[in-house]
């Protein structure tokens, strides 16, 4: 399913075409989110990566569907914001403001954990000019954090629930809140994240 390098793990979707590479990396404890922000408010083209503030990462399952629905989006010409790293942050989101999806999900100079996507796209048959070595020797330069992997059990270290459960109205739920078993409770929050994510635009 994945081949993982040192900080970068290249990951295969289905239903993609091959023409498009993706790249995870998760990031922990970083020091110059900040950093990081101002190159993507300046378009900095060297920092097209999307970066998404962990917290709002329930799980894989859920980054890569935000990544999927980016991609398609970009495939059919239907993109909302500038490419396609940007509006894999926008899909993380269960409405349709993109303002706020970018100020709820993007990294902030507050973010300490971040979860990074890379998107590499040949064009007419020309290859990327990246590779994910290059992407990873870049992130190792300029992310000031720990790296380790965009697993499903790292990334639950991180998940800010209150926050999630607010930002997609999930808060008040008898039939969520009659569920004791904290797992399948997650579970079916994870579902209902997704579904929203799909749902939004439709």
């Amino acid at each position: 399913m994945a081949t993982a390098a040192a900080a970068v793990e290249k990951v295969e979707l289905e239903h993609l075409p091959a023409t498009h590479t993706v790249l995870l990396a998760l990031y922990r404890n970083v020091a110059n989110a900040g950093f990081l922000q101002e190159q993507l408010l300046g378009r900095n083209a060297d920092f097209e990566y999307a970066f998404v503030d962990a917290g709002t990462v329930v799980s894989r399952f859920q980054l890569l569907a935000a990544v999927h629905k980016a991609v398609a989006a970009e495939m059919a010409g239907a993109m909302r914001t500038p490419n396609v790293h940007s509006e894999i942050v926008v899909s993380l989101s269960s409405n349709n403001n993109i303002s706020e999806a970018y100020r709820r999900y993007g990294v902030q100079p507050a973010t300490k954990d971040v979860a990074v996507v890379k998107v590499l796209i040949s064009r007419e048959g020309a290859p990327s000019s990246l590779s994910p070595e290059d992407v990873e020797k870049h992130l190792q330069t300029h992310v000031q954090g720990e790296s380790v992997p965009c697993s499903d059990e790292e990334l639950a270290t991180v998940t800010d629930w209150p926050k999630l459960r607010k930002y997609h109205k999930l808060n008040g739920l008898p039939w969520i809140e009659a569920i004791k078993d904290e797992q399948a409770k997650k579970k079916e929050l994870e579902m209902l994240i997704v579904s929203a994510m799909a749902m939004r635009g439709t």
